[in-house]
Protein backbone atom coordinates (compact mmCIF):
# COMPACT_ATOMS: atom_id res chain seq x y z
CA UNK A 1 0.00 0.00 0.00
CA UNK A 2 3.02 1.87 0.83
CA UNK A 3 4.37 2.00 -2.64
CA UNK A 4 0.80 3.14 -4.58
CA UNK A 5 0.69 5.98 -1.99
CA UNK A 6 4.03 7.38 -3.18
CA UNK A 7 3.18 6.38 -6.85
CA UNK A 8 -0.28 8.64 -6.82
CA UNK A 9 1.15 11.25 -4.89
CA UNK A 10 4.22 11.07 -7.78
CA UNK A 11 1.40 11.09 -10.09
CA UNK A 12 -0.45 13.85 -8.72
CA UNK A 13 3.04 16.46 -8.52
CA UNK A 14 3.30 15.46 -12.25
CA UNK A 15 0.19 16.19 -13.16
CA UNK A 16 -0.12 19.54 -11.91
CA UNK A 17 3.39 20.63 -12.95
CA UNK A 18 2.15 19.79 -16.25
CA UNK A 19 -1.01 21.97 -15.45
CA UNK A 20 1.87 24.54 -14.20
CA UNK A 21 3.78 24.17 -17.23
CA UNK A 22 1.20 24.50 -19.99
CA UNK A 23 -0.02 28.40 -18.79
CA UNK A 24 1.35 30.61 -20.65
CA UNK A 25 4.37 32.40 -19.03
CA UNK A 26 3.87 36.32 -17.55
CA UNK A 27 6.23 38.14 -18.92
CA UNK A 28 8.74 39.09 -15.83
CA UNK A 29 11.93 41.02 -15.77
CA UNK A 30 14.79 38.86 -14.92
CA UNK A 31 16.77 38.92 -12.04
CA UNK A 32 20.24 40.52 -12.83
CA UNK A 33 22.68 38.26 -13.26
CA UNK A 34 25.68 37.78 -10.27
CA UNK A 35 28.87 39.34 -10.82
CA UNK A 36 31.43 36.93 -12.05
CA UNK A 37 33.77 35.34 -9.66
CA UNK A 38 37.24 35.70 -10.61
CA UNK A 39 39.67 33.41 -8.76
CA UNK A 40 43.07 33.06 -8.87
CA UNK A 41 46.01 30.62 -7.26
CA UNK A 42 47.74 32.03 -4.54
CA UNK A 43 50.94 31.49 -6.78
CA UNK A 44 49.21 33.26 -9.18
CA UNK A 45 49.49 36.65 -6.96
CA UNK A 46 52.36 38.95 -8.79
CA UNK A 47 52.31 42.36 -7.28
CA UNK A 48 50.54 45.42 -5.12
CA UNK A 49 50.19 48.98 -5.07
CA UNK A 50 47.84 50.83 -2.16
CA UNK A 51 46.26 53.92 -3.82
CA UNK A 52 45.50 55.06 -0.13
CA UNK A 53 45.33 53.55 3.63
CA UNK A 54 41.96 51.73 2.81
CA UNK A 55 42.63 50.51 -0.80
CA UNK A 56 44.96 48.16 -2.67
CA UNK A 57 45.43 47.18 -6.29
CA UNK A 58 46.85 43.66 -7.20
CA UNK A 59 47.89 42.03 -10.51
CA UNK A 60 47.82 38.15 -10.62
CA UNK A 61 48.44 36.33 -13.32
CA UNK A 62 50.12 37.90 -16.56
CA UNK A 63 47.26 40.82 -16.83
CA UNK A 64 44.17 40.49 -13.97
CA UNK A 65 43.93 43.14 -11.78
CA UNK A 66 41.72 43.72 -8.75
CA UNK A 67 41.08 46.03 -6.02
CA UNK A 68 40.62 45.20 -2.24
CA UNK A 69 38.91 47.64 0.28
CA UNK A 70 40.06 47.68 3.94
CA UNK A 71 37.09 47.15 6.72
CA UNK A 72 39.39 49.68 8.03
CA UNK A 73 42.42 51.96 7.57
CA UNK A 74 45.73 49.92 7.15
CA UNK A 75 47.77 52.95 7.35
CA UNK A 76 51.09 50.58 6.96
CA UNK A 77 50.10 50.00 3.31
CA UNK A 78 52.06 53.13 2.88
CA UNK A 79 55.22 53.01 4.54
CA UNK A 80 58.21 52.66 2.70
CA UNK A 81 59.49 49.16 2.53
CA UNK A 82 56.44 47.55 3.62
CA UNK A 83 55.69 44.14 2.98
CA UNK A 84 52.52 42.68 2.15
CA UNK A 85 51.67 38.96 4.26
CA UNK A 86 49.76 36.68 2.46
CA UNK A 87 48.67 33.52 5.41
CA UNK A 88 47.36 30.69 3.54
CA UNK A 89 45.21 28.40 5.14
CA UNK A 90 43.40 25.43 3.08
CA UNK A 91 42.56 26.35 0.00
CA UNK A 92 44.94 28.41 -2.10
CA UNK A 93 42.25 29.80 -4.46
CA UNK A 94 41.15 33.27 -4.10
CA UNK A 95 37.74 34.61 -4.73
CA UNK A 96 36.34 37.16 -2.40
CA UNK A 97 36.99 39.17 0.30
CA UNK A 98 36.69 36.21 2.88
CA UNK A 99 40.00 34.05 1.49
CA UNK A 100 42.36 37.36 2.69
CA UNK A 101 43.99 36.80 5.32
CA UNK A 102 46.90 39.56 4.98
CA UNK A 103 49.15 41.45 7.41
CA UNK A 104 51.57 44.52 6.39
CA UNK A 105 54.85 44.36 8.27
CA UNK A 106 56.96 47.40 7.51
CA UNK A 107 61.21 46.30 7.01
CA UNK A 108 62.55 42.88 7.64
CA UNK A 109 61.62 42.99 11.39
CA UNK A 110 58.39 44.62 11.80
CA UNK A 111 55.64 43.57 13.46
CA UNK A 112 52.84 42.37 11.15
CA UNK A 113 49.77 44.26 11.57
CA UNK A 114 46.77 42.39 10.30
CA UNK A 115 44.56 44.57 7.68
CA UNK A 116 41.24 42.65 6.96
CA UNK A 117 39.89 42.68 3.13
CA UNK A 118 36.11 44.32 3.37
CA UNK A 119 35.78 43.86 -0.42
CA UNK A 120 37.77 42.17 -3.41
CA UNK A 121 36.49 43.39 -6.80
CA UNK A 122 37.85 41.92 -10.28
CA UNK A 123 38.78 45.10 -12.74
CA UNK A 124 37.91 45.08 -15.83
CA UNK A 125 40.62 45.91 -18.92
CA UNK A 126 39.29 49.51 -19.47
CA UNK A 127 39.04 49.96 -15.41
CA UNK A 128 42.70 48.35 -14.63
CA UNK A 129 43.99 50.94 -17.79
CA UNK A 130 42.25 53.76 -15.85
CA UNK A 131 44.37 53.18 -12.27
CA UNK A 132 46.98 55.88 -12.09
CA UNK A 133 50.04 54.85 -12.86
CA UNK A 134 51.78 55.35 -9.81
CA UNK A 135 49.11 53.21 -7.70
CA UNK A 136 49.22 50.26 -11.00
CA UNK A 137 50.79 47.42 -9.73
Amino acid sequence: MRGFVLTSAALFLGLAGATASAQPATPTSAPPAPPARSCFNVTDFDSWRAADANTVYIKARVNNYYRLDMSNACPELLWPDTHLIMNVRGPTQICSAIDWDLRVSSGIHGIPTPCIVKAMTPLTPDQAAAIPKKFKP
